[in-house]
C-alpha cells in the first residue's frame, strides 16, 4: 500500500504547518475520494461514511510552527474568535 502525503497549515489555535495524509489517486476502490457515502436502504437518506483502507485521516506530523504573519499571509490563517457568551 502506497500513502501519499501532503504539506498542509494546521487550522487551530497555533498556526503550524503539518505532513498529512491524503486519499491515494490511483486507488482502484475509492478512485481517490478516500471513503464510500452510502444511504439507508428504507429512507434513502444519508446514513454514514465507510473510508477507504488507503487513506487514514488522522494520520498527521506536525512539522514546525509558522509565525502568524506568515500563516495570514500564504493560508489565509486568522486567529480563533473566544466569545464570553455561555453555548446555548
Amino acid at each position: 500500500m502506497n500513502l501519499h502525503w501532503r504539506l498542509a497549515p494546521s487550522h487551530g489555535r497555533s498556526p503550524a504547518l503539518i505532513l498529512t495524509q491524503r486519499p491515494n489517486p490511483n486507488c482502484p476502490h475509492c478512485f481517490g475520494d478516500g471513503g464510500f457515502d452510502y444511504g439507508d436502504e428504507e429512507t434513502g437518506e444519508y446514513a454514514g461514511t465507510d473510508l477507504c483502507p488507503c487513506w487514514h485521516p488522522g494520520h498527521h506530523f506536525r512539522l514546525l510552527p509558522l509565525p502568524s504573519w506568515a500563516a495570514r499571509r500564504w493560508f489565509g490563517w486568522r486567529e480563533p474568535v473566544y466569545s464570553d457568551e455561555p453555548p446555548f
